[in-house]
């Protein structure tokens, strides 16, 4: 069984990045934006109402304060000012999520933060201890080993190792910084073969062409990626020809 999600609602005003429609079509969670790298009220309002109408579970996907750099710069926040934002974001689309008649059922940090608490103690205590701050006991997505997920298993929280079919891995299991050539896979046939060694075998080639055990309990295709609400789709029909369920793990 494995989870499939992609981040949503990565629009403002009249900017459309995602494919909001059509990739709830295909993918069981959906990581909806809250207002910090993208999307605006009436964009998270829009993604809750199509998730719950399709079965979809709505996750917040959290971000440093960083709308003109998508989320996707380097930033250097004090725990306390993260842990409240955090919460303040989970707060934002849980209105937006009960209002459609269900709720926000995980966290999973965008881009920048992502990354940082993979490493970064402090900065995932601080991610974790917004969750906390925001309510309810909420899995946390994250890189396996990281300390995201370590921060979140300490508080009590369920965390949820996830992995990334579009993304180039290191020999050491972490993501290719998106700043390097060739950091993200955009070749279709590519993207599958990977969703599907992670999903049957729990690996994934990395860059130097060794292969690297990554267990995932969910698997993310980016919405920003060219195509993916078409790359999406193929890999969900080759996951179920494969004879892997694919359903929710929230």
């Amino acid at each position: 069984m494995i989870d499939l999600n992609a981040d949503l609602g990565e629009g403002f005003g009249r900017w459309t990045l995602t494919d909001d429609d059509a990739l709830l079509s295909v993918v069981t969670s959906a990581n909806v934006a809250c207002g910090f790298h993208a999307g605006d009220p009436s964009v998270m309002r829009r993604v809750c109402d199509l998730a719950a109408e399709r079965g979809v579970r709505i996750g917040a996907q959290v971000s440093y304060r960083d709308l003109a750099g998508f989320g996707r710069r380097a930033m250097d926040v004090p725990a306390d000012e993260l842990a409240a934002e955090v919460a303040y974001q989970i707060g934002a689309l849980r209105v937006f999520a009960r209002a459609a008649g269900t709720d926000v059922v995980y966290v999973k940090p965008h881009g920048a933060l992502y990354n940082r608490t993979v490493r970064d103690d402090g900065q995932a205590h601080a991610v974790v201890a917004g969750v906390r701050l925001a309510g309810g006991d909420l899995p946390v997505l994250g890189l396996p080993g990281s300390r995201l997920l370590a921060a979140a298993g300490e508080a009590g929280l369920t965390g949820v190792p996830e992995a990334f079919a579009d993304r180039a891995y290191t020999p050491e299991g972490t993501l290719v910084p998106r700043r390097e050539a060739n950091s993200v896979v955009t070749d279709e046939d590519a993207v599958v073969r990977r969703a599907l060694a992670f999903a049957v075998d729990g690996t994934v080639e990395a860059v130097d062409g060794t292969t690297v055990t990554v267990a995932a309990r969910s698997l993310c295709v980016h919405g920003d990626t060219p195509g993916a609400a078409r790359i999406a789709a193929r890999v969900r029909t080759e996951l179920v020809a494969a004879g892997v369920e694919v359903r929710p793990f929230a």
